[in-house]
């Protein structure tokens, strides 16, 4: 699946106007970006970093928590594993923007 970045909450890790591919179903660990579905609104998209998982599901927290209207589980919770959609494998857009890493690394 492909994704384009919206919005500052990822930066400095992604801005807008990246494009991603996604990996559907794929195993998610902590540190992982991942594309979700939005509580409350299941018809948009969120690419949040995966920071735990507890009984309820993922918390998905954005690397920029000044961004202007950043949404992540510290305004919804955590979001259950079905809504979680997949796991970013890499951006491919723009070129020469370097690899994206995983939180820790």
């Amino acid at each position: 699946m492909r994704v384009r970045v919206e919005g500052e909450s990822m930066a400095p890790a992604l801005r807008p106007g990246d494009w991603l591919v996604v990996r559907r179903r794929a195993r998610i660990r902590p540190g992982d970006v991942v594309v979700a579905r939005l509580p409350g609104d299941p018809g948009t998209m969120i690419v949040k970093r995966a920071a735990w998982a507890d009984g309820d599901g993922w918390w998905l927290e954005s690397d920029n928590q000044r961004a202007p209207g950043r949404r992540d589980s510290w305004d919804f919770g955590a979001v259950p594993a079905s809504q979680v959609l997949g796991r970013v494998l890499f951006r491919y857009w723009p070129p020469g923007r370097g690899r994206l890493r995983r939180a820790g690394r």
